[in-house]
């Protein structure tokens, strides 16, 4: 029973974990933003089957490649540190792999990575929603909006811990996901 509390101890310190927080807004944009422009560029096929696959397959793609990624980045950062401590210390090549604070360093590292690739694959799956429900040309334009709001509440968010205003910190956010829209439907009409 205290190695279960323990472990759900741990688990909650992760979650409140300020990396956490950045890796899981930074997949929400990073996966509704990409599905947004991969749904736009495949709207010309008029056939929501097509689009919802190639949705499905970009959402699931980006949010493997965002795991591999950060497990990579925070792992060859993390090495580097352990490194630079080992030569300060004057210890061996590896000697700080064995201690705790090295270990926990590494369980927080791939549960990070983790939560970065499903955070996106959760935001990649909102502009694939309005496929399932209505016609394309009407699921196209929702999908639009439930990603601009998305945006906007996840921008409101980031203004909130960053003491900024929140409408303009939400407002930014949104410029950008326009921006992204527009510039797919003009890669969408060149072909």
């Amino acid at each position: 029973m205290i190695k279960i509390k323990n472990r759900f101890n741990t688990f909650k310190k992760l979650i409140n974990n300020e990396s956490t927080t950045r890796y899981i807004v930074r997949g929400l944009i990073d996966g509704s933003l990409s599905v947004l422009g991969v749904i736009i560029g495949a709207s010309g096929s008029a056939d929501p089957s097509i689009i919802i696959s190639a949705g499905l397959g970009g959402g699931i793609a980006n949010g493997l490649s965002n795991i591999l990624g950060a497990l990579t980045a925070e792992k060859a950062s993390l090495e580097k540190e352990r490194i630079q401590k080992e030569k300060s210390l004057l210890k061996n090549k590896g000697y700080l792999k064995k201690s705790i604070i090295y270990k926990k360093a590494i369980r927080e590292c791939i549960f990070c990575g983790v939560i970065d690739g499903l955070s996106t694959m959760a935001g990649s799956i909102i502009p694939i929603i309005p496929f399932f429900i209505f016609n394309i040309y009407i699921a196209l334009y929702t999908s639009i909006a439930l990603t601009i709001f998305l945006l906007f509440i996840l921008g409101v968010f980031i203004g909130k811990i960053s003491h900024e205003n929140i409408i303009i910190s939400g407002l930014k956010l949104v410029i950008g996901a326009i921006f992204v829209a527009i510039l797919c439907f003009i890669v969408e009409g060149l072909f």
